[in-house]
C-alpha cells in the first residue's frame, strides 16, 4: 500500500470536523447489535439489586414484562434470559433443568406472549441448577462429556419447545451442539437456531456473574477441564470449526474485550455470524471506574462497544445494551 508523505499527505484533514469524521468512519454500531443479557428470579415483586454489578437487578416474573419493554421498544432485538434457581430446586444433577415449568420455560412463555418478535436466548448449561455449580455432571470428581450432553440436549429441547428462539449452549462440553440439533431436528423445531459458546475461556471475569446467579459459593473447584485455557488462541478456531460443522448458526467468543484478538481471528477465518459477550467483570471494571470518577459514562461505554464492532462482531451481549439504544436514539 502505497501512501504519500507529509506535507502533501494529512491523515489530520478527514478529522477535521464531525461530518467528515463520520463520512470516513470505518465501523458503525447500531441498536441492531446489542443484545441484553437479564436476570430473572422466582417470587413476586421482586428487584434485587446484584451488589457487584451496579445497575443490574434480577427481577421476579411478574415484573420481567415491564422490565423488558423499555427495550423492545428501543428496537433491541433479542434477550438473553438466565435464571437464578432456588437452592430448594438443585441437586447434583440439575433435574430442574428438565422441568417444563422451570423458571426458564416460564419466563419465556411470559416475554414471548407479550413480545412475539422479541428473539429470545436460553442458556444451556446446568451450572444454574446444580448443588455444585458445575455446567455437567460431576462422578469421583470428573466432569462427564457425554452423560452431560445428554441432559444438556434435553434442557434444550425444554428450553425450545417453551418458546426460546435461540439456544445458547454455553458448557463446553465436547459434541454437544450435534446433539442438540439432532434432537431439536427430531422434534420439528428446525428453525430454532444455535448459538454455540464456541469459544468460552475459564476466566476471572465471571465472578459477578455467578454472584448474580447464587452459585459462586456452590462451585467445588475450578472450570478448567471444559472451559478453555485463556493462553490459547489457535484452540478456538478448532473449537469453533467443530461447532460450526456440528450445526452452529452462530459463534461466540466469551469474555469479550480481553479475547478481542480471538474475535477478529474467529470472524475472519469462518465469515460466520460472530457474537461476544462482554461479561459481568467487564461490565463492573467500568462501572466501578465510571461511579469513582475516572471514566466519561457515556463514551466508555460506547467506545468499549465499538471494540467488538472493530474486531469484527455481528453482536454483542452487554449489560450496557439498553444505555447504549438510549444514546444511539439521542435519549
Amino acid at each position: 500500500m502505497m501512501i504519500n508523505s507529509f506535507p502533501h499527505t494529512r491523515l489530520r484533514r478527514n478529522r477535521h470536523d464531525d461530518a467528515t469524521r463520520r463520512l470516513v468512519s470505518e465501523n458503525q454500531l447500531h441498536i441492531d447489535n446489542l443484545i441484553w443479557p437479564i436476570f430473572v428470579c422466582e417470587g413476586e415483586n421482586q428487584r434485587q439489586k446484584v451488589a457487584a454489578m451496579p445497575g443490574v437487578e434480577r427481577v421476579s416474573l411478574d415484573l420481567v414484562v415491564e422490565h423488558v419493554r423499555p427495550a423492545v421498544e428501543l428496537g433491541i432485538p433479542a434477550i438473553a434470559l438466565f435464571p437464578v434457581t432456588p437452592m430448594s430446586k438443585r441437586d447434583e444433577y440439575g433435574t430442574e433443568a428438565l422441568n417444563k415449568d422451570n423458571l426458564m420455560c416460564r419466563a419465556a412463555r411470559t416475554l414471548k406472549a407479550a413480545f412475539p418478535q422479541l428473539a429470545l436466548i436460553g442458556d444451556v448449561a446446568l451450572d444454574p441448577y446444580t448443588s455444585h455449580g458445575h455446567d455437567g455432571l460431576i462422578k469421583n470428581g470428573q466432569i462427564l462429556n457425554d452423560e452431560s450432553v445428554d441432559i444438556l440436549s434435553k434442557q434444550a429441547l425444554n428450553q425450545a419447545q417453551a418458546g426460546i428462539d435461540i439456544i445458547a449452549p454455553s458448557d463446553m462440553m465436547d459434541g454437544r451442539v450435534r446433539a442438540i440439533r439432532q434432537l431439536l431436528d427430531e422434534n420439528g423445531l428446525q428453525t430454532t437456531r444455535i448459538m454455540a459458546y464456541a469459544a468460552k475461556y475459564a476466566s476471572a471475569f465471571y465472578g459477578p456473574f455467578r454472584d448474580a446467579l447464587g452459585s459462586d459459593a456452590l462451585l467445588h473447584g475450578d472450570k478448567k477441564t471444559y472451559q478453555m485455557n485463556p493462553a490459547n488462541s489457535d484452540e478456538a478456531l478448532r473449537e469453533v470449526a467443530l461447532d460450526l460443522q456440528e450445526g452452529a448458526d452462530m459463534v461466540m467468543v466469551k469474555p469479550g474485550m480481553p479475547y478481542l484478538d480471538i474475535i477478529h481471528r474467529v470472524r475472519e477465518h469462518f465469515k460466520a455470524p460472530t457474537f461476544a459477550y462482554q461479561v459481568s467483570g467487564e461490565y463492573s471494571m467500568i462501572m466501578a471506574a465510571v461511579e469513582n470518577g475516572w471514566l466519561d459514562r457515556e463514551k466508555s461505554i460506547m467506545e468499549s462497544l465499538m471494540a467488538f464492532r472493530r474486531a469484527g462482531c455481528h453482536g454483542i451481549l452487554t449489560y450496557f445494551a439498553v444505555e447504549a439504544a438510549r444514546i444511539l436514539r439521542g435519549q
